[in-house]
């Protein structure tokens, strides 16, 4: 068993509860991979068999432990919890090793895990794709920088967070009297190429 000292003092240091927890897990995860790597990751123990598999976590009231490509797996339970993000980890809250699937159970998932990293199988992630941002600026700011071509110019080559912060302070303003001075402040900043929030950028 090739073990790393990070993770036999993450489990000294864990509840009292913890450590029966993760001492059998990280037992059954060696059972059942001899070849695994033991490294911390984000703080927490991670497993790896040619690439990341698995990891197990300890927290003041529970355990977690899941699996890098639970997705994959066969067991509709495991699927589920995968799909779930009621909480950290696919096997729940562990409180105690009665929590725990039955042994028998928990080897023929990291069994699996190991195989769907010794046949290379990727987990396939949908691209994010960019929503497309509609800011509204108002009437009397479009007609503000209409009357100076060069903040109107400045303005338009904002990001649109840039562009927006400016929407916002004028719009949040709670009377007319503020929302007239705001405009006219937003105009020469904007004007200088400054964003809303220039004074508070370093130096």
């Amino acid at each position: 068993m090739k073990k790393d000292k990070r993770i036999d003092a993450y489990i000294a240091k864990a509840q009292d509860f913890a450590k029966p927890i993760l001492r059998h897990l990280r037992e059954l995860v060696h059972t059942s991979c001899p070849d695994v790597t033991e490294t911390i990751k984000w703080g927490l123990p991670h497993f790896d068999y040619k690439g990341m598999m698995c990891a197990m976590a300890s927290f003041k009231e529970h355990c977690a432990f899941g699996f890098w490509k639970a997705s994959l797996m066969s067991d509709s339970k495991l699927l589920a919890m995968a799909q779930s993000e009621a909480a950290m980890g696919h096997l729940g809250k562990i409180k105690s090793l009665k929590d725990l699937p039955a042994d028998k159970i928990l080897i023929q998932y990291i069994k699996e895990a190991c195989r769907l990293n010794d046949e290379g199988i990727k987990v396939i992630r949908p691209k994010k794709t960019a929503e497309k941002k509609n800011l509204v600026v108002p009437a009397d700011l479009k007609k503000a920088l209409a009357r100076n071509k060069k903040a109107e110019e400045v303005f338009k080559v904002f990001s649109y967070s840039n562009k927006k912060d400016y929407v916002d302070w004028v719009t949040e303003a709670k009377t007319e009297e503020t929302r007239l001075k705001r405009l006219t402040t937003a105009i020469e900043w904007i004007a200088e190429g400054k964003i809303r929030n220039w004074k508070y950028l370093r130096k």
